[in-house]
């Protein structure tokens, strides 16, 4: 039997090590979330339990955990749905070339690496200026927009860049017209990166901090609820509630995984069933 390098042992353990310093975080969190009642926030544990999580569905005194989880929630899906649409209709706009495209696409992904806080700061002060409310649902949701469109607009050009034009050209021989190539032809094909983009503006919307930080105004997401709990909360609750949202980040990701996984079944079906009618 060959001998394996000594090499691949180094690279192993290095990326043995990068797992752990990527997941050893969330790991510690999680096992401090079931200390006992009389536990701290730090090892070691003083006995085992669900108390904490019992904890955060009881009436207490640190902040509106609720109320805050479901504003992110909807902020999320606020974002999702937009990136989606908004990403969509410009990989089909750039498809081809026009007058100033190149400045749109530099201007579209320029807040990718302008600092997060400065554009929370210079949306919260276009609203000021302009006598607007400062809110979640608006301010807040359009600063949330500068983050994950340009990761969608960016996910849709590599997906058109790679595009088969040749499917849009049979459905135009056959005679369908441009709003039906597009839902009938384009949409089901690009529909795996859709899911991808859908799950982009999500999650990266669900756990933004810095650029809802100045925009969310006197209601805060569940980010900004939870910085908030660090400085008054004394107690493995916190850590309950890390565990449990990172839990709902997993089942979010599964969803998704899901879908993709019941359109390929579906898709390979379709294609089985053509080839049973030839």
């Amino acid at each position: 039997m060959e001998r394996r390098p000594r090499s691949f042992y180094i690279l192993a353990m290095f990326f043995a090590l990068f797992v752990l310093f990527l997941y050893g975080p969330i790991l510690t969190i999680g096992i401090l979330s079931f200390q006992g009642p009389q536990g701290g926030l730090t090892f070691p544990m003083n006995g085992f339990s669900l108390h904490w999580f019992q904890d955060l569905f009881q009436q207490q005194a640190v902040g509106d955990i609720w109320g805050a989880f479901r504003r992110s929630f909807a902020l999320g899906l606020m974002v999702m749905v937009t990136t989606v649409i908004v990403s969509v209709m410009a990989g089909l706009a750039f498809r081809k070339r026009f007058f100033g495209s190149g400045f749109v696409f530099y201007a579209a992904i320029t807040s990718l690496v302008i600092p997060s806080i400065l554009i929370s700061l210079g949306v919260g002060l276009i609203f000021n200026q302009f006598g607007l409310r400062i809110h979640w649902a608006t301010s807040g949701f359009g600063s949330q927009l500068t983050w994950t469109l340009p990761f969608g607009l960016l996910i849709m050009f590599a997906v058109f860049n790679r595009f088969d034009k040749s499917y849009e050209e049979a459905a135009r021989d056959q005679g369908a017209t441009a709003w039906q190539t597009l839902r009938f032809v384009v949409l089901p094909i690009i529909a795996p990166s859709l899911i991808g983009v859908a799950l982009f503006g999500f999650t990266l919307s669900y756990d933004e901090f810095a650029r809802t930080l100045l925009t969310a105004g006197s209601y805060n997401t569940l980010p900004l609820e939870i910085f908030g709990m660090t400085t008054n909360v004394t107690t493995p609750v916190i850590y309950a509630l890390g565990t449990l949202t990172t839990l709902f980040s997993f089942c979010i990701i599964g969803v998704f995984l899901l879908a993709v996984w019941i359109m390929g079944k579906r898709r390979a079906q379709k294609g089985s069933d053509a080839g049973k009618a030839l």
